[in-house]
């Protein structure tokens, strides 16, 4: 077991606490870097949506992980995301402009929303957000002059560089691994500055916040903005993987995807924002083998413990007819959240510590270590 003696201020602060961080990190890097040519065509488009989802899953923390401002609204920043680069390419923008054009006009505009939402909190704060999300979903349906409309817009191939990158290209992939890693560690970087400090006191407590000086309507805003800057970069990159888009595709329930990622990933944790969107995105192929595979199966289980072939053939449309339901995604999603809500509120990568955790301390872990102390102050009143 590795102890970690502070003997100062950097020391807490440090990008790696240990060279452990360091040497772990870079197999993990080195893994990914040689994935494309390990990895078939197919499990190569799933980590593009991985990098891509957790892009926002980092975003959608900075805001409601470390700031405590719930939102689900943040398909809508990344639509904005993807219309812009889908415009700007209808001019011969080249892709950094548009990159960066995207970002900033989604930043503007997440700051926009964050002003008037300065004076809500909670249930009321979420439902802000979601008529933010009806509002531009509506503006792509019926601005038809710039978004075609229900129509939708064809993205045309990424050029970097004069280089044209095809959506199913390793340098695809690495571009997209790339902005990953670079929000990830500029957002490691934001929380050890003052401002990401001043998120996380805004997130425990707006009193306290207040009473050492920190301006929370300003820092407030300015999550709201960087989260928001942050998806729509990702926006662009869903738009060029997807190479259509439509208002159809930036819905309610892919906002509920975002808070799934971090919610299941872990609230508090970049971590969590990556294991997150693994999940997440192994769901639509975990459909797809429920649909097309388990009801064969199924239907070969039954036949094996007896029953008849009219019998498995009747179990076999049956399990088909439920793995077909419309709502079955849904109902998974909801689920899910249940689960972890009741069973493992920090997450996987909540679990993943308890589990590393329990090897360190063996045989003196205590089931106790991670149950929340129920003791509070007075000033915790007005939280």
């Amino acid at each position: 077991m590795r102890f970690l003696f502070k003997t100062d201020y950097e020391d807490d602060i440090r990008l790696f606490p240990h060279s452990g961080y360091v040497v772990s990190y870079g197999i993990l890097l080195a893994l990914l870097l040689i994935a494309p040519y390990v990895l078939s065509s197919y499990l190569m488009s799933q980590l593009v949506f991985v990098c891509i989802y957790a892009t926002v899953g980092v975003a959608l923390m900075i805001l409601t992980g470390f700031t405590g401002q719930a939102s689900l609204g943040h398909a809508a920043f990344l639509a904005i995301g993807a219309y812009t680069a889908a415009y700007l390419q209808k001019y011969n923008v080249p892709f950094p402009v548009y990159f960066l054009a995207a970002g900033v006009l989604t930043g503007c505009i997440g700051a926009l929303v964050g002003f008037p939402a300065l004076r809500l909190q909670g249930i009321y704060l979420v439902i802000a957000t979601i008529s933010f999300a009806f509002i531009v979903e509506e503006i792509l349906a019926r601005w038809e002059s710039v978004t075609n409309g229900n129509e939708g817009m064809r993205v045309k191939t990424l050029s970097l560089l004069g280089v044209t990158v095809p959506r199913d290209s390793p340098t695809f992939y690495f571009l997209c691994l790339a902005v990953l890693v670079l929000t990830i560690v500029g957002t490691l970087n934001l929380l050890r500055s003052p401002t990401g400090r001043a998120f996380v006191a805004i997130r425990d407590s707006e009193t306290a916040a207040r009473s050492m000086g920190i301006n929370v309507a300003l820092y407030k805003v300015k999550s709201f903005a960087i989260s928001a800057a942050i998806t729509g970069l990702a926006g662009v990159l869903f738009a060029h993987k997807l190479s259509f888009i439509s208002p159809e595709m930036f819905t309610l329930q892919l906002s509920i995807e975002f808070i799934i990622v971090i919610l299941i990933g872990g609230s508090f944790s970049l971590h969590g924002a990556v294991l997150g969107a693994i999940f997440i995105v192994m769901i639509d192929p975990f459909l797809t083998y429920l649909k097309d595979d388990m009801p064969g199966i199924i239907a070969g289980i039954a036949a094996t413990f007896g029953a008849g072939p009219a019998t498995a053939g009747n179990i076999q449309s049956k399990v088909a007819a439920f793995a077909s339901l419309n709502g079955l995604k849904g109902a998974i999603y909801g689920i899910i959240i249940v689960l972890f809500v009741l069973f493992e509120p920090l997450g996987l990568y909540g679990r993943w510590l308890k589990i590393k955790l329990f090897f360190q301390l063996f045989p003196l872990y205590k089931r106790a270590t991670f149950k929340r102390q129920k003791i509070y102050v007075k000033s915790e009143r007005n939280r």
